[in-house]
């Protein structure tokens, strides 16, 4: 278990001070994540193209989330380890959706879960009320939420009608009833500025904001495109290294060296006891 909690974050969002989480997907990044000093990993379902492969999240099955939480909550000893509840894993059945939340912390070792919730999703909001319930900590989820591409259309920004329009409303009353039913935080993704302000406003827990703007409560990115590993660039993030440039001159390197006979060399050898 990890040594930040659930009242940790609280307290740090009661004084006013940013929180901040990045995403993982294996232990030797979550493990440097982790020594970073963020207050949360996620381990988001953006590993279905940003770490196995896929076009998308929607592949991504509970078993391959299990296995990435395992391994970033073995690595992470800081950080509150979170696991990105997969798409069909909630939702379909009220005893499935807790099993599977339940799954997260009795087997792979997260210390809270995240599930997406459309504009008035009644039925999302009792899978979070009865986990918080039996002791499962909850992180919601609102706004562009990539599990529902197909149904919104692609990745269109949510809140382009104004602030104080009739899909706002609907937006901040899910917000609300995800706050009453026990959520910890909030993230907000693929929001105009205005409306992730009024939502942020209108409730009394953690905003976390991906292309939501500057008035959140805290920031969260995927790693990939902060360190620019992957070659894909977006506005709502900012790339912080270059990863892909050094790891393609380093097998470069490699390669040179092994065809020209430079590696192995007498200091990459084992000999026997006699001669060392």
């Amino acid at each position: 278990m990890s040594e930040t909690t659930i009242r940790d974050l609280q307290w740090k969002y009661d004084e006013g001070e940013a929180l901040t989480m990045l995403t993982a997907y294996d232990a030797p990044i979550a493990r440097l994540v982790d020594r970073g000093g963020v207050d949360m990993i996620l381990v988001g379902d953006s590993a279905g193209h940003n770490h196995l492969g896929y076009d998308g999240t929607l592949p991504v099955t509970m078993e391959d989330q299990l296995s990435n939480t395992a391994a970033v909550a073995r690595a992470a000893e800081e950080a509150l380890v979170i696991g990105d509840l997969p798409f069909l894993s909630y939702g379909t059945s009220l005893e499935k959706s807790v099993e599977n939340a339940g799954r997260f912390l009795k087997e792979a070792g997260a210390d809270a879960v995240k599930l997406e919730t459309a504009p008035g999703g009644e039925a999302t909001v009792e899978v979070v009320s009865r986990c918080t319930e039996l002791g499962i900590p909850v992180q919601g989820h609102l706004g562009l939420t990539p599990q529902r591409m197909n149904q919104l259309g692609g990745a269109v920004i949510q809140g382009r009608e104004g602030a104080e329009s009739a899909a706002a409303d609907e937006l901040v009353e899910t917000a609300r009833a995800l706050e009453a039913a026990g959520i910890f935080s909030l993230v907000l993704e693929g929001l105009t500025e205005a409306v992730a302000k009024r939502i942020s406003e209108a409730v009394s827990v953690p905003t976390i904001g991906i292309g939501a703007g500057r008035h959140v409560d805290g920031q969260v990115l995927v790693i990939t495109d902060v360190l620019g590993l992957g070659g894909e660039g977006y506005s709502l993030s900012k790339q912080y290294a270059d990863l892909d440039g050094i790891i393609e001159d380093a097998v470069a390197d490699y390669v040179e060296d092994v065809e020209s006979g430079r590696f192995p060399a007498r200091e990459n050898t084992y000999e026997p006891i006699d001669e060392q």
